[in-house]
């Protein structure tokens, strides 16, 4: 009999695995295959006339694939998800789902940039997207920025940058009012923290190279939601661009999920401790960290959040590009990178990928600056990496 796991830790470790179909394999093996044989005629015609269920072509469905998106699913309390070979496969599979031709879409200045340059650039100029951008902040700004021909509202929340929130549940309210599909950035906080489905969102993507991966070793996307979109989605945006997981991805990805919880406790705790830290160092002229209580949006964090992860950024007190150079420079245990999510601590100046990948004037609406620092607080002893920024204040 099949069981309904209720616990997300034993969702995480028994749910669609089906040992007993793989000898009792506690390791699930990799169907690491382009194809798929069939016994005879009838059997691959009657697959072909159901390939949502079937695996006849991994570019389709896989078995090892399909297996991670059954525990995704319910992990997340949606009823299906599908798995993409990258966060923008997913993303970009999420938006194309629900515009249109001359269509208008709603969604937020501090977006994670390549979807911001996908809405602003590539479908504006393709199928003359309209796109109105709003800070979040207010439910009455999506009200405000409805029009006739909206067919979504793009949300990001925590946003990328700068971690403001949007009210999900009020805002899907509107959506849903004017018959508007949602589609929410759920990468920071993680289905353990935020279920934005159970607040009417009506897909959920994330960037399974973050906190679900958690190696820095995958790079992967995930849609979630009911099973007539995420069916929709398999039959069009999925098949026809070909953004597939890979088999060993997949495997990998199921891996990281059975610590999943742990981690994210571990990067929860380390965080805080050193959010606390940088908030109360003169250097320091703004920390911009949702489990802060000095944070603007504490109390909505609260609302619709169950706990934080590890990414965050501050704003050094000063002007000069250099003595920012020489604090970055001088960390140790904070590598230079632009990813996030793993077991390492890594530090980033958003404004050296945004200033590349948008016009000046994209920029200047998000707010920031080169003077915003973006940390990853990973799995370290969270003395040492705030013995290490101290250092580094210190230096400058």
């Amino acid at each position: 009999m099949k069981k309904d796991y209720k616990n997300i830790e034993t969702i995480i470790a028994h749910y669609g695995e089906e040992r007993e179909k793989h000898n009792g394999a506690v390791v699930p093996p990799i169907y690491q295959n382009t194809l798929f044989t069939f016994e005879d005629w009838d059997a691959i015609d009657a697959a072909f006339s159901d390939p949502l269920n079937n695996s006849i072509y991994t570019r389709g469905n896989n078995p090892s694939v399909s297996m991670v998106e059954k525990k995704i699913a319910k992990l997340a309390g949606g009823e299906k998800a599908r798995l993409f070979g990258s966060g923008m496969g997913a993303i970009s599979s999420a938006i194309m789902s629900c515009v249109y031709t001359g269509c208008h879409v709603i969604t937020l200045k501090n977006i994670y940039g390549p979807a911001l340059n996908l809405l602003d650039v590539y479908l504006k100029n393709k199928f003359n997207i309209e796109v109105t951008f709003v800070s979040g902040e207010s439910v009455e700004e999506f009200r405000d920025a409805i029009k006739e021909n909206t067919s979504l509202i793009y949300l990001e929340s925590p946003s990328s940058a700068v971690f403001s929130m949007q009210d999900i549940e009020e805002i899907c309210k509107i959506a849903k009012e004017h018959n508007i599909k949602t589609v929410i950035d759920n990468t920071w906080a993680t289905p353990l923290y935020q279920r934005p489905l159970e607040m009417g969102v009506d897909l959920e993507v994330h960037s399974c190279s973050k906190y679900l991966g958690g190696h820095s070793d995958i790079i992967a996307g995930v849609v979630i939601g009911k099973a007539e979109l995420i069916d929709s989605i398999f039959q069009n945006e999925y098949i026809l661009y070909g953004a597939k997981m890979a088999p060993f991805e997949a495997w990998l990805l199921m891996r990281s999920l059975r610590t999943l919880p742990m981690r994210m406790e571990r990067h929860q705790r380390n965080a805080m401790m050193v959010a606390e830290f940088l908030e109360k160092h003169p250097k320091i002229k703004k920390v911009n960290y949702p489990g802060l209580k000095s944070f603007p949006q504490y109390e909505l964090g609260k609302k619709q959040m169950t706990g934080y992860s590890g990414l965050m950024s501050f704003v050094i007190d000063t002007d000069d590009v250099q003595e920012l150079k020489n604090f970055v420079n001088t960390l140790d245990l904070f590598s230079i990178g632009v990813s996030w999510g793993g077991h390492e601590s890594l530090v980033h100046a958003p404004a050296i990928a945004y200033l590349k990948e948008m016009t000046p004037e994209q920029f200047k609406a998000t707010g920031l600056s080169l003077g915003v620092i973006r940390i990853s607080v990973g799995l370290e002893n969270p003395n040492d990496l705030i013995n290490d920024l101290n250092n580094a204040l210190a230096s400058m």
